[in-house]
């Protein structure tokens, strides 16, 4: 049994598991993908501080090493249910059942992506998911937004900011975002809309050279030369597993606060996999922070609880 199970090893379970390992509890995150989540797709990072350029497995890699380094334990495991309720909390994997006294959901959120060709190959060579954190390296380029909400107009707006043009592509008759966002993308002369179409390929060996789009009411395809792809059609919260008794928000989110509380005594809920306004790799540090120290200082009103190692 542990003090503190984090489930995600991303940027914010391996912060919680910093502050939880230097709080003296014992830790074991679980993660069932890619060490470092997100921000390992990401070849260049400029916006996290102290650092005026790294890539995202080398941020990832200097994460993982210091939770290891305080002696936190990190295993591959995909959580598949959790009991969360009650002073022992247990989390299943297909083949054990890890106990606790607290456990800290940091499971993320996976962008939505086409599902064609190449997708995954060319995730950091040319496709982005984030304007905020790629834009800068598209400046003077032609770039495409696929997605018509509001996510994806505020791509846009941003990324016209630098880029030479930006072409929306957009599946259905209207764009379904705010109108005072679509107002000042008419302001914009190189923002430039394409409705009724959806993308068909992607084009270029090895990085992205342009996409195919297909008018879906008239079936004519179309390249679309561009050096950027920026997908915006929504988010998916890795939190299923949790859904049977965690608060979870319209979205699929789970409804958690600054503080990372849950509702649940001892569960918390740190990064994108929380209700939130801004997703970034600092918000879903800070988010770890604050998750370990409120499942740290809990624990003092449990300490009747068996200490015990795994």
């Amino acid at each position: 049994m542990y003090d503190i199970i984090i489930v995600g090893a991303g940027p914010a379970g391996l912060t919680a598991a910093v502050y939880a390992r230097r709080a003296e509890k014992s830790v074991l995150v679980l993660e069932k993908g890619v060490f470092g989540g997100q921000m390992t797709f990401s070849p260049k990072i400029e916006n996290y501080p102290g650092f005026e350029e790294i890539s995202g497995n080398a941020l990832a890699e200097k994460m993982i090493g210091q939770a290891l380094a305080l002696g936190a334990e990190i295993e591959m495991g995909e959580v598949t249910r959790a009991e969360l309720t009650g002073d022992i909390k247990r989390v299943y994997t297909d083949s054990e059942c890890y106990e606790a006294k607290a456990v800290i959901i940091a499971t993320g959120a996976e962008h939505r992506k086409l599902g064609l060709p190449r997708e995954d190959e060319l995730i950091g060579s040319g496709i982005s998911f984030c304007a905020v954190c790629d834009g800068a390296f598209f400046a003077n380029e032609d770039v495409a937004v696929v997605g018509g909400g509001n996510s994806a107009m505020q791509e846009a707006l941003l990324l016209a900011e630098t880029c030479k043009s930006v072409t929306v592509v957009q599946n259905l008759p209207t764009l379904t975002g705010e109108m005072s966002l679509q107002n000042r993308m008419a302001e914009k002369g190189n923002i430039h809309t394409i409705l009724n179409s959806v993308v068909t390929s992607y084009l270029g060996d090895g990085e992205i050279e342009g996409i195919m789009i297909k008018n879906t009411a008239t079936g004519v395809q179309t390249r679309i030369d561009c050096k950027g792809v920026f997908i915006a059609i929504g988010l998916l919260p890795a939190t299923a597993p949790f859904a049977d008794e965690l608060k979870l928000d319209g979205a699929g989110y789970a409804a958690a606060g600054e503080s990372c509380e849950t509702g649940i005594p001892g569960v918390f809920a740190a990064g994108d996999c929380r209700t939130k306004s801004v997703r970034q790799i600092t918000t879903a540090t800070a988010d770890g922070a604050s998750a370990a120290l409120g499942a740290a200082s809990e624990q003092r009103s449990l300490s009747s609880v068996p200490r015990g190692n795994a």
